[in-house]
């Protein structure tokens, strides 16, 4: 039977982990480890500079969990270093509450945690919906995440790889399918926000609108946009190997 760990950016609490957690169980053992609170946009955060508190939790449903307060990646990290003794086939991350597309997987602790699965030697999926405000379609990003471990449980992924997938926050039926994608380019509109403390010391906030995306096909961002779930590929080598010999001819 498969052994797969779960863990996500939103704390242990979050009701993206316990629709991954309880999807993923129909495909084998099932291990939760999540932080205690929301790491959202710490990207690839690993703390060294502090020790690091582990403890059991139960979830909403009763299932057990081990929470941490550290980062997403400690919690993959842990696993790797002996705290899950049973040998793991794959880490799914999620499900985030908002998407990870394009560029946004540079400072997804979702993805983060996908990325430490690759570096500790397992398949690392992580898995986002696409959503808003209100209501959200947990089974659909739930089904999304249980057919793509499916098939990496079957097939594997090459050493240093991982799964970004996006899901759209429809139901199940209005999914029109599954595409395989690559990064898109999101555009931030990122403003600084500056306000004074009751000492009149300024502070400063980082705000503005949501970020959108360019509409390109064969992207992530397109595929979501159109109701399809983006499964893109990604890979720990960020070696920009067109740039190789530019580079050496500037040394020459």
């Amino acid at each position: 039977m498969p052994h797969i760990l779960v863990t996500n950016d939103d704390g242990v609490e979050a009701p993206g982990l316990l629709a991954l957690a309880q999807g993923l169980r129909s495909l084998g053992q099932v291990t939760v480890f999540a932080p205690n609170h929301n790491w959202s946009v710490a990207g690839h955060s690993k703390t060294m500079h502090k020790p690091l508190r582990v403890w059991s939790v139960a979830l909403e449903d009763g299932s057990p969990a081990l929470t941490t307060d550290g980062a997403p990646s400690d919690c993959v990290a842990l696993a790797a270093l002996g705290l899950v003794p049973q040998p793991i086939d794959v880490v799914v991350s999620g499900i985030n509450t908002t998407p990870n597309l394009g560029f946004d997987v540079t400072y997804s602790g979702t993805v983060a945690a996908a990325m430490e699965a690759a570096i500790s030697g397992w398949p690392g999926i992580a898995v986002s919906l696409d959503s808003g405000e209100g209501e959200r379609n947990w089974a659909t990003a739930a089904g999304a995440a249980v057919t793509v471990t499916r098939l990496v449980l079957e097939h594997g992924l090459n050493a240093g790889s991982l799964l970004n997938v996006n899901v759209p926050d429809v139901t199940s039926e209005q999914v029109r399918g599954y595409r395989v994608t690559r990064l898109g380019q999101r555009v931030y509109r990122d403003v600084l926000i500056e306000r004074t403390d009751p000492r009149g010391a300024p502070y400063y906030w980082i705000g503005g609108e949501p970020p959108t995306g360019i509409q390109e096909e064969g992207t992530d961002l397109d595929a979501v946009s159109h109701g399809y779930v983006s499964i893109t590929p990604l890979h720990m080598d960020m070696t920009q190997h067109r740039l190789l010999d530019s580079i050496r001819r500037w040394l020459a």
